[in-house]
């Protein structure tokens, strides 16, 4: 058995290709976590694994990039299955995929329950050469001989103890004998119940067992706040959230290189001094930034992980999880930034709906829960404003330095109460220094936890469900409403991202995120689905606006 806690400096050490290790320096990864430390290599030498790792720490990457190093594109069938209990995993596993074999070539499909099977069967008789699926769903095209498997090389089972707790045994079992006997089998799980070992010693040949083990983790004695935030509105909560705490320094964690330049990019529009650390930089430039960070000439600090490692910063009033972390040991370490000596700090992370159970991974590792926060509303700022007015007034009104004004209020005094002269001058100062508001005045959506009650699986086993929230774009509009789908010119060789699109029209058309409905983006154009009163308005608005530094063309599709 293998019990790796350490993890070498670089993903080259673990013996991947130029083509994934080009990936994973375009998307911005510094160092492998101890799970893909440990798995990696044993996968690139062929050998079957059980891998015993939570959420949260890396285990996706850790199949998924001997895989896409093995696989040869070109070659006829699919060759690699994943299986994973919710279309929500297998969703966001597909994605991880294509985003790791874009330049290997890989055709990578997800298909799960609740999709309508038809779009599923077009790509799946043009050829792909991962498919990401549900059981349930996965048996559906087997028996339906849409889905061949005699090809198949590698087959990962992805939270295993979850797919049988969702009564998905009959249907792994099946699927696994669809599969070619001579085959590399990867089994990943959070806990090993004696179903789990039964599992894999009927289906895994030898397989090197590998052990994560989650140390016991003290967080430092800070306020921790998380606030749940749907993906196309974290940058205006975290710009709320900046605007109500009112840090006087802070450190910004993302996960990449790539999202750091984003943040400190999209911060420095709205009128902050923010400095990006990352591993991208060299010692001198390290050097000047953590300067002007400590001489409070930058208040925000945006770095990732391993750049901002050996900081040391007297005073970090907050730390903000701009991602969360993917191990709990990564979230203790920089939390741990703030409120040392004895001083107050306050550590705040933005969660997406979909990342509520890496939350509660860490709750359930510190040992204690942290605080969930309600996103600052147009009226929490605009009190907020005031309280700060109020207070720079009586400070203003205790060192008596306004005497050069009494004339000007004198004589606005023999024509107005003297209360209504003051509140049009606490206006005006209000005006001159608040930031912006959205001009709608509408406020983010506050989740709602019901929302994650699972939809049925097509044919879920026992009555089980098979849940999924598409990750980046918003649900369509109400049913009472038609919706149109639009083309925009700029896909994801632009680096496109369904919230990109999304901010781009609520930002330029002022319309409600809930009246954009599916979006699909393809390598040189996306197709946006609106609601058919607002398509003229966002055509006009949007049409020429710039979408990742590019002005984009918008037109009503035809296809």
């Amino acid at each position: 058995m293998t019990d790796e806690t350490a993890a070498p400096t670089t993903f080259r050490d673990l013996g991947l290709g130029e083509d994934v290790l080009a990936a994973l320096d375009t998307l911005g990864y510094e160092e492998p976590t101890p799970i893909q430390t440990a798995a990696i290599p044993v996968l690139l030498a062929g050998r079957d694994v059980v891998g015993r790792a939570a959420t949260g720490t890396g285990k996706t990457a850790a199949f998924v990039l001997p895989l896409v190093e093995r696989i040869e594109p070109g070659t006829p069938g699919v060759k690699a299955l994943i299986l994973c209990p919710t279309r929500e995993l297998a969703v966001q596993v597909a994605e991880a995929t294509h985003r790791y074999a874009l330049r290997k070539g890989l055709r990578v499909l997800a298909v799960y329950g609740g999709q309508d099977i038809e779009r599923q069967l077009m790509p799946l008789r043009r050829g792909v050469d991962v498919v990401v699926g549900t059981p349930g769903r996965i048996l559906d095209h087997i028996r339906r001989r849409s889905l061949d498997l005699s090809h198949i090389t590698n087959v990962v089972l992805d939270e295993a103890d979850e797919m049988l707790d969702m009564g998905f045994q009959d249907d792994i079992e099946a699927i696994l004998e669809s599969t070619p006997k001579e085959r590399q089998t990867a089994l990943f799980s959070a806990t090993f119940p004696p179903r789990i070992a039964q599992l894999a010693e009927r289906h895994l040949t030898n397989p090197e067992r590998i052990t994560v083990r989650a140390p016991v983790l003290e967080t430092p004695k800070v306020r921790q706040v998380a606030y749940v935030v749907p993906r196309p509105y974290k940058m205006e909560a975290l710009s709320r959230i900046l605007d109500l705490e009112a840090p006087t320094s802070a450190i910004l964690f993302c996960r990449t290189r790539h999202e750091v330049d984003e943040l400190t990019e999209a911060l420095s529009v709205r009128g902050y001094r923010p400095e990006a650390l990352h591993g991208g930089l060299n010692q001198g430039q390290r050097d000047r930034v953590m300067k002007r960070f400590r001489e409070g000439t930058a208040d925000l600090l945006i770095a990732t992980d391993v750049a901002a490692r050996g900081i040391d910063v007297e005073h970090v009033s907050h730390v903000i999880n701009y991602d969360i972390p993917q191990t709990p040991e990564a979230y203790v370490h920089r939390i741990g930034r703030t409120g040392r000596a004895g001083r107050e700090g306050t550590a705040i992370t933005l969660v997406q709906p979909r990342e509520r159970q890496l939350l509660r991974g860490i709750e359930r590792i510190i040992g204690a829960p942290v605080e969930h926060g309600r996103v600052p509303t147009i009226a929490d700022l605009r009190a907020r404003r005031l309280e700060l007015l109020r207070a720079a007034i009586h400070e203003t009104l205790e060192e008596g330095e306004y005497g050069a004004f009494r004339d000007a209020v004198r004589v606005l005094a023999e024509q107005y109460d003297p209360l209504e002269i003051a509140a049009a001058a606490a206006k005006l100062a209000s005006d001159a220094t608040r930031g912006e508001e959205p001009e709608d005045g509408k406020d983010i959506p506050e989740w709602d936890p019901t929302r994650e009650r699972p939809e049925r699986d097509s044919r879920g086993p026992r009555g089980h469900t098979d849940r999924s929230e598409r990750p980046s774009a918003p649900r369509r509009g109400r049913s009472d409403q038609t919706m149109t789908r639009l083309y925009v010119g700029v896909g994801r060789r632009r680096g496109v991202r369904a919230g990109d699109l999304v901010g781009a029209i609520t930002g330029e058309a002022k319309i409600p995120g809930d009246a954009i409905g599916a979006i699909e983006i393809a390598d040189q154009f996306s197709l946006v689905e609106v609601r058919e009163d607002l398509a003229d308005l966002v055509i006009q608005r949007l049409g020429g606006a710039s979408v990742k530094g590019r002005p984009v063309s918008v037109r009503r599709s035809h296809d």
